[in-house]
């Protein structure tokens, strides 16, 4: 990605998060994940940005993040 297309997707995952705040109030948090290259997990190859709502008690340890899977 550029660095216009890098700061476009940083305003993008402000915009969706905070419309995603809005509309869901039980939403508190949010993971960002992006898988880079095959052996990382992406079977696409091309840039794509994942944006995981949380909320509170959703994960029994948040502190590792998600990790193969999606909640």
């Amino acid at each position: 990605m550029t660095s216009k297309e890098r700061n476009d997707a940083e305003d993008l995952l402000r915009i969706m998060r905070n419309r995603i705040s809005m509309t869901d109030s039980s939403v508190n948090g949010s993971n960002v994940g992006v898988n880079c290259v095959k052996s990382a997990g992406q079977t696409i190859l091309h840039a794509y940005i994942h944006l995981i709502p949380r909320r509170k008690g959703d994960a029994t340890n948040p502190m590792a993040g998600v990790q193969g899977h999606y909640l």
